[in-house]
């Protein structure tokens, strides 16, 4: 059994989430600072090997006409340096959106630590793959 990490990449975090081993739920577990990349990088291996993770879902933010941008390009770009799992690349468009309304939703107060969407924006990359499976 294994589980499965969600990465929503940003410019200056990485939230992280994780499944359960039935790979039906999606959990948030932190939040990485981007810089520098290979702390980042290290970070996501140590996370991903203490919790037996076989495949990484990483949200890509297409443009709302399905194009590839800037920010696009760089979370593949990053992505692509992680090494050893399966990388899966997800549509996150107005994912942030969605984490915000779900913080405020909760009444949690997001505005001081942003990290916080980081999370929940990775939960929702992982729900979303993990509906389709």
């Amino acid at each position: 059994m294994y589980k499965v990490m969600a990465l929503d990449i940003g410019t200056k975090r990485i939230g992280v989430a994780l499944s359960d081993y039935l790979l039906m739920l999606a959990n948030g577990h932190s939040c990485i600072q981007r810089q520098p990349e290979t702390k980042a990088l290290e970070e996501i291996q140590k996370i991903a090997k203490e919790n037996n993770v076989k495949k990484i879902v990483c949200g890509v933010p297409l443009n709302m006409d399905g194009t590839k941008g800037f920010q696009a390009d760089d979370c593949i770009e990053f992505a692509n340096k992680i090494q050893g799992y399966e990388i899966i690349f997800e549509d996150e468009r107005l994912t942030s959106d969605t984490a915000e309304e779900n913080l405020r939703n909760k009444k949690i107060d997001f505005k001081k630590n942003k990290g916080l969407v980081d999370i929940e924006s990775a939960c929702i990359i992982l729900e979303q793959y993990l509906s389709r499976k």
